[in-house]
């Protein structure tokens, strides 16, 4: 995955200033959430667009990121078939992709590592957002921040958006929430919320103390009963990158049994009778 950039390659710099679409883009994505508003299709808008309405942070952004569940992914495939997309299933576990003319929707249904999946909840908790100029839905601060935490790769790290949000909500978010999606898998939080205080040491009440307390004391009871049979969990945070641990030193390939617990994503039949001869297989 690689990380977004503008037009010119470069690591855009953060701001407030919005970003214009490209017109052919902004009209794509402008019909995508026109035909899923018009089905009562059950999504929510992420990426670079919730961000925006968050956190304020603008950026240009090549897709159209949309949330559903595995089971409405396929339907929606199907449909954006009917309309003249090409689609293709890139990782069965997580995303879809469906273009036209160069630009893209992705359709995700969770981490590419298996660890979070998206389910109802995600889509019923989602805010009303007017995007392209559509009346549409984009996901709430707590499932946006929770879908970020393990996009910790060497070539990618959302941890300045994580700290944005907390930042620009000034921790009013429903921090039981965000405990309960993570789970057993706490020490990310608490890694991202950590860098959040280094950079924001002024703001350290935007978490509140009991988040603070609860996450810190697991911390210290690990920390003083490690446990021996404890699993190697490099692979779930960088799978490139810890890449050595599994396939020389015979670490735990946990990634591959997390990965191998979610449902996938069902590619739509062949198109009968489109055309679908614009629409561009690019990366």
């Amino acid at each position: 995955m690689k990380r977004q950039s503008d037009k010119s390659g470069e690591v855009p710099v953060t701001s407030s200033t919005p970003l214009k679409l490209h017109r052919d883009q902004e009209a794509i994505f402008r019909e995508v959430l026109t035909l899923f508003e018009n089905d009562h299709r059950p999504y929510a808008v992420a990426g670079a667009l919730a961000l925006r309405q968050h956190a304020g942070v603008c950026r240009f952004t090549k897709d159209l990121d949309i949330f559903m569940t595995t089971q409405n992914a396929a339907d929606a495939l199907a449909c954006l078939q009917q309309h003249n997309f090409a689609c293709e299933v890139r990782d069965p576990v997580w995303l879809a992709k469906a273009h036209r003319d160069g630009f893209f929707v992705d359709l995700i249904t969770g981490m590419s590592n298996g660890v979070f999946a998206v389910d109802d909840s995600w889509i019923e908790r989602s805010f009303p957002a007017q995007i392209c100029g559509i009346n549409s839905r984009v996901l709430a601060p707590e499932e946006l921040l929770v879908s970020k935490l393990f996009v910790t790769r060497r070539e990618r790290f959302d941890g300045a958006d994580i700290a944005h949000i907390v930042y620009k909500s000034q921790g009013n978010l429903h921090w039981d929430r965000i405990l309960e999606l993570t789970g057993e898998h706490w020490e990310i939080l608490l890694w991202a919320l950590e860098l959040f205080r280094y950079v924001y040491p002024a703001q350290t009440n935007f978490v509140p103390q009991s988040v603070w307390q609860e996450l810190l004391a697991r911390l210290v009871l690990e920390i003083r009963s490690p446990s021996s049979a404890a699993r190697f969990r490099g692979s779930l945070v960088d799978e490139a990158m810890f890449a050595i641990d599994v396939r020389e030193w015979g670490l735990d390939d946990i990634l591959t049994e997390s990965r191998a617990r979610r449902p996938l994503i069902t590619s739509p039949p062949p198109s009968r009778g489109r055309n679908v001869a614009r629409a561009r297989r690019s990366a």
